[in-house]
C-alpha cells in the first residue's frame, strides 16, 4: 500500500469513528451513561409512556406525559397498546417507562392468589409483589374499578343490588367482557368460586363501550364488566351491583415505572396522582366519550385546573 493510500485509510477511519460519536450523543434511546441533563435538570434521555387500548386510560398517560414535558423532559408515547397480558410483559422488558395502571387488577396479574382486598392491603402487597427493575409511584385517590353491571330493568325485575343477589336469577345469564375476562380471576369462574353464581360468557371486545351498552339493552347479555368511572353507568341508568365479598380488588390509578424515571420524574407523576380524584376521571372520561375531545386537549385542561 503506497504512503497516499494509508494516509487516506487513516482520514477515513478518523471521520467513521467521529460520526459514530455523534449518533451515539443524539441517539435518546441510548443504552449508555445517562448523561447529565439539560438546563432545566431533566434527562436527557427519552422517558416512553404507555396506554392500554382504553380512553380513560389514554387519558391518564396524556397526563404524565404532558406533566413530564412541562417539567423538561423528552416523552415517546406508545398509547393504546392493548390489554394487561399484552403490554406488561413490554414493561417487565424495559421497553417502556411509565404506565398508569390499577392497583388490584395490577397485583391480581402477578400475584392471582392474593388475599389483599382493600386499598391500602392492596397498595402494600402490589409494592412487594413488583419485579426486580420496576417500581410502583404513589397510588392516586382516583380509583376505576371493574364492576358486574345490570340495566335498571332487569335489577328491578330480579331485586337487584348486590352481585349476591344474583343468585335470585332463575333465568341463563350471559357475561359479556373483553376476552381476557375468561380466564381474569374476576371473571366467571370467579363469580362462581365466590358468589356459587354460573353464568355464560360472550367477548366483546370494547371495553364497556358501544357494543356491550347494545348487548345490555338488546338483552343479548345480562351482565356486563363496566368500569365505575364510566360515565355511561349515569348515562343509560345502568346499575354496578355491589361486590360484598370482594370478587374484585380496590383498585387505585397506580404508575409502574422503570429505573429510568429520576427523582425528578418520579415527583413529577406523584404530584399529579395526589390531585387526580374519582370526580375527576369521570368528568374527563364523559369529555372524551361524548364531547369528543382529544386526550391531549383534556389533559391540558385538567393540568391547568390544577395548577400543575
Amino acid at each position: 500500500m503506497s504512503k497516499r493510500t494509508r494516509l487516506a485509510a487513516v482520514a477515513a477511519a478518523l471521520l467513521g469513528v467521529l460520526a459514530l460519536t455523534g449518533c451515539g450523543n443524539s441517539t435518546p434511546l441510548d443504552n449508555g451513561a445517562q448523561s447529565a441533563g439539560s438546563s432545566t435538570g431533566a434527562s436527557s434521555k427519552t422517558i416512553v409512556i404507555g396506554s392500554q387500548d382504553y380512553y380513560s386510560n389514554e387519558i391518564i398517560a396524556e397526563i404524565y406525559a404532558q406533566g413530564l414535558e412541562n417539567a423538561g423532559y423528552k416523552v415517546d408515547r406508545q398509547f393504546r397498546i392493548g390489554q394487561r397480558e399484552v403490554y406488561l410483559p413490554e414493561v417487565e422488558a424495559g421497553k417502556i417507562d411509565l404506565f398508569p395502571e390499577y392497583t388490584g387488577n395490577l397485583l391480581q396479574y402477578w400475584r392471582p392468589d392474593t388475599t389483599a382486598r382493600k386499598s391500602d392491603a392492596v397498595y402494600q402487597e402490589l409494592v412487594k409483589a413488583t419485579p426486580e427493575g420496576l417500581k410502583v409511584l404513589d397510588q392516586a385517590p382516583a380509583t376505576d374499578q371493574d364492576s358486574y353491571t345490570v340495566t335498571q330493568s332487569f335489577a328491578d325485575k330480579w331485586k337487584l343490588t348486590t352481585i349476591d343477589d344474583l343468585a335470585k336469577v332463575t333465568d341463563p345469564m350471559t357475561l359479556g367482557g373483553n376476552s381476557e375476562l375468561q380466564t381474569r380471576p374476576y371473571g366467571p369462574k370467579g363469580l362462581q368460586a365466590t358468589y356459587g353464581v354460573k353464568v355464560a360468557f360472550t367477548p366483546i371486545e370494547d371495553q364497556g363501550g358501544p357494543l356491550t351498552l347494545k348487548a345490555l339493552n338488546d338483552n343479548s347479555i345480562q351482565l356486563a364488566n363496566i368500569s365505575t368511572a364510566s360515565p355511561e353507568i349515569k348515562a343509560n341508568h345502568l346499575v354496578s351491583l355491589q361486590d360484598p365479598k370482594g370478587l374484585f380488588l380496590a383498585s387505585n390509578v397506580v404508575p409502574v415505572a422503570s429505573k429510568k424515571l429520576d427523582g425528578k420524574a418520579v415527583a413529577v407523576i406523584n404530584k399529579i396522582n395526589a390531585a387526580l380524584t374519582t370526580d375527576d376521571l369521570m368528568a374527563m372520561n364523559a369529555q372524551s366519550t361524548k364531547d369528543q375531545k382529544s386526550a391531549a386537549t383534556i389533559a391540558t385542561a385538567w393540568l391547568k385546573d390544577k395548577k400543575l
